[in-house]
């Protein structure tokens, strides 16, 4: 019998005979809620090893292994809830004032409803690299450090970017700011 069906096989029993089992464990290293379901995470898992069954050689152990793969779905889980959040839309706003202050170089009086206006759309054609780097800075709240590790871009490109796109929101709203004051 080939390495393939008899993994399949071993899987099968296992998750038949230990579904509850992992179920009480998943459930002891998280608080169940929307996003962390012991149950999904064991369909996730089980997915995962069914579908790769083929490319592993031969499993020996096969609780070992289940059980390894479930605890770094379950990491995976929490790290993704623990990513910060983006901040609420109430603080859209003010992080809006604080972008105008840096680009109107704390000429605030500047800022007005108007001006307000064409900075949301002067972001809004920014390219997608720099337009996505001042939303994920200057409005989500994220660092360059946790951008890097998300996207694999380097911090010094990430802060160039931020850089240049702070530098074309100034010329495209600096006409702009003069014929409305």
């Amino acid at each position: 019998m080939n390495h393939q069906s008899e993994n399949n096989k071993k899987l099968n029993t296992f998750f038949s005979e230990e579904y509850q089992s992992l179920k009480s464990y998943v459930n002891s290293k998280l608080k169940a809620s929307v996003n962390r379901d012991a149950e999904d995470i064991i369909q996730d898992v089980a997915l995962k090893l069914f579908s790769g069954a083929d490319r592993y050689s031969p499993i020996n152990n096969v609780a070992g292994f289940v059980y390894h793969a479930i605890k770094n779905k379950i990491i995976d889980v929490m790290r993704a809830a623990s990513k910060k959040p983006p901040y609420p839309i109430e603080n859209i706003e003010t992080k809006m004032y604080t972008l105008a202050e840096l680009l109107y170089e704390n000429d605030i009086e500047s800022y007005s409803e108007e001006m307000q206006s064409e900075l949301k759309q002067a972001i809004l054609n920014l390219k997608p690299d720099y337009k996505n780097i001042i939303i994920a800075v200057d409005f989500e709240g994220y660092n360059y450090k946790e951008i890097s590790v998300e996207t694999g871009i380097p911090i010094g490109t990430l802060m160039s970017r931020r850089h240049r796109a702070i530098s074309l929101l100034h010329k495209s709203l600096k006409p702009k700011k003069e014929t409305i004051n």
